[in-house]
């Protein structure tokens, strides 16, 4: 059964636009609170990034939840890891995230935590999605919830973070760390600080629109920059919302997601502490799975979004996955991707082969890849026209077994994504325009 409101990762959308609307927001936290109400103790945290329309979707869950007889402590601009963990913490019935991870200030979106920390099961979205559409009943005065404002969540969440890092100190190294003017512009400076490193911090300066905004993981341009002017280590850029990771080696060179895997994944096995394989996705480099080959270590193929990758995961009993735009899930740590914690694994592979980053990534040869976004209308289907199939089909057949071509819908942004791959850079090059340009063509 197909989902009204959410999508892979929570609900999303244009702030002021429905979904993404205070009305709706109010029916959201009350359905949600009537469904979360029918067990536990009654009690569900927020967090939030640092988007000006964080404050109006806050306020509106809130009195939703509390209408509902819902306890709703607040924990203010928070990583949405850290809000998992504390959720976990702190006994909740559920963890709130208002956030649209790296997309531009003038989004936003909001998706659950189950009491586990993990994300909310599909069949509590179509409860609660079910709920939506009833009519808003409160529950008798003495029976409100209450709200509570979370004092010591940033601590708690800092002290969490250390501890993942076996190697206890990381004294001697210098780093450069962006927070993308987002969740965790308190968080990370003060983690790699407090575990003995020299940080630079840039983009920690939240203002409530500059989220994102030529920064973190998806514009690691200034970072790059900033490392070789430092003469730093590495550099470490998360996202608005601080799951994902993307580093930069000591030479200014991007590390992305799928090299992070990588390293994590052979210092496991070397470290005796691997379960089993690795799970990337469609999207994942073609030199991720013959790095592992090499290794002997197992390797399979997720759909796209980190929702997918964790399931893959438990349901082969195996702990490392991740995605190349720097979601890296390691369940030995976290239930869900961490881009602090991931980040954390990195650097203790770091200190205990006495390796630079730049020699730790050597050992995954990254194929060339081409990614072409076509922006589409909500409502138009280009992958299901005559014209396209006939585009992607010849691709196909240009490219052959050296390479390949991946065509999917974003579950988070109205864009048609175009990817092709193969040891021919020129190739995939003029195959994925040829495929971009038919699909352009039925886009608006």
């Amino acid at each position: 059964m197909s989902k009204k409101y959410f999508g892979t990762d929570g609900i999303r959308g244009l702030v002021g636009q429905s979904p993404i609307t205070p009305e709706f927001a109010l029916k959201l936290g009350w359905a949600a609170g009537k469904v979360f109400a029918e067990n536990g103790n009654k009690k569900v945290l927020i967090g939030k990034d640092t988007r000006i329309s964080g404050y109006m979707l806050e306020t509106a869950l809130e009195s939703g939840l509390i209408a509902a007889g819902v306890d709703v402590g607040l924990l203010g601009p928070m990583p949405t890891p850290a809000i998992s963990y504390l959720t976990r913490t702190f006994r909740a019935d559920a963890g709130i995230v208002i956030s649209a991870s790296h997309n531009p200030y003038y989004d936003n979106g909001i998706k659950f935590f189950s009491s586990e920390g993990t994300k909310l099961p599909e069949d509590l979205e179509h409860e609660i999605e079910r709920m939506i559409d009833q009519e808003i009943t409160c529950v008798s005065s003495e029976k409100l919830g209450k709200a509570f404002r979370v004092t010591d969540a940033a601590g708690r969440y800092i002290e969490f973070c250390k501890s993942r890092f076996a190697p206890q100190s990381l004294k001697g190294m210098k780093l450069v760390v962006d927070s993308a003017n987002g969740a965790t512009y308190h968080i990370a400076p003060n983690v790699f600080q407090e575990l003995g490193a020299e940080v630079i911090s840039i983009f920690a300066s939240p203002n409530g629109t500059n989220i994102n905004e030529k920064c973190g993981a998806t514009h690691t341009e200034a970072l790059q920059k900033a490392v070789v002017e430092h003469n730093a280590h590495a550099g470490l850029a998360l996202d608005g919302d601080g799951d994902r990771i993307i580093m930069v080696d000591e030479n200014g060179v991007e590390v992305d997601g799928d090299e992070l895997v990588f390293i994590i994944a052979r210092h496991a096995l070397k470290q005796g502490q691997l379960m089993g394989g690795v799970v990337g996705t469609l999207m994942s480099n073609l030199g991720l799975e013959v790095a592992l080959r090499n290794l002997s270590i197992p390797f399979k193929r997720a759909k796209v979004g980190d929702r997918y990758v964790m399931q893959l995961l438990k349901e082969n009993g195996w702990s490392i996955g991740g995605e190349s735009s720097g979601h890296v899930i390691n369940l030995a740590h976290m239930p869900t991707g961490d881009g602090v914690v991931s980040a954390i694994q990195v650097l203790a592979a770091m200190v205990e082969t006495g390796m630079s980053l730049s020699e730790l990534k050597s050992g995954m040869e990254k194929y060339p890849q081409k990614l072409i976004n076509v922006r589409v209308s909500p409502h138009k289907y280009p992958l299901e026209v005559d014209d396209v199939k006939i585009a992607i089909a010849e691709a196909e057949s240009m490219l052959g077994d050296e390479g390949r071509i991946l065509i999917r819908k974003s579950g988070t942004e109205p864009l048609i994504r175009v990817m092709t791959e193969g040891k021919d850079a020129e190739l995939i090059e003029r195959v994925a325009q040829q495929v971009a340009e038919k699909v352009t063509a039925f886009a608006d």
